[in-house]
């Protein structure tokens, strides 16, 4: 018999208790009152048995929750930090082109600009030497048509 009942069962050995006259006071069998106390004691520990096995369970559920709930926020760290990893490569990649392309440019205005130096240093230096070699021309014309005046 569970607990409720038993007390059900009390209750009902004082509602069918005698009444005392003029008084709220009831009369019962102490006889049936001990019994009935007794059947609760022989219940009890069979139902704390079952409490504390609830409990138990109870205890054992949520450490596994918060087990469980534990793992899942480390992964979601681990997922986070992975995307702020390749994030932050993304941007250093990104940063390192920026620079590449930039050292790339100025490289090539360097050979840009060594390249029209040198071409202007070639040119002025056939300018000088065209110059000379029309002189040399325009003397050995010079000179044909002093010797051709000269016999004519």
């Amino acid at each position: 018999m569970d607990i409720m009942a038993l007390i059900d069962k009390l209750e009902d050995l004082i509602a069918r208790g005698k009444k005392v006259p003029l008084s709220s006071s009831v009369v019962i069998s102490e006889q049936k009152l001990y019994e009935i106390i007794d059947q609760v004691r022989g219940t009890l520990p069979e139902e704390l048995k079952q409490a504390r096995w609830i409990v138990k369970e109870r205890q054992e559920m949520l450490a596994e929750a918060e087990k469980e709930a534990n793992r899942i926020i480390d992964e979601a760290r681990q997922k986070a930090q992975a995307i702020t990893s390749e994030t932050e490569i993304v941007k250093l990649a990104e940063q390192k082109a920026v620079e590449i392309i930039e050292m790339a440019r100025a490289k090539e205005r360097e050979i840009r600009l060594g390249a029209e130096d040198y071409a202007d240093e070639m040119l002025a230096n056939l300018e000088v030497n065209l110059g000379k070699l029309l002189t040399a021309v325009q003397r050995g014309r010079d000179r044909l048509q002093g010797k051709m005046e000269s016999k004519s």
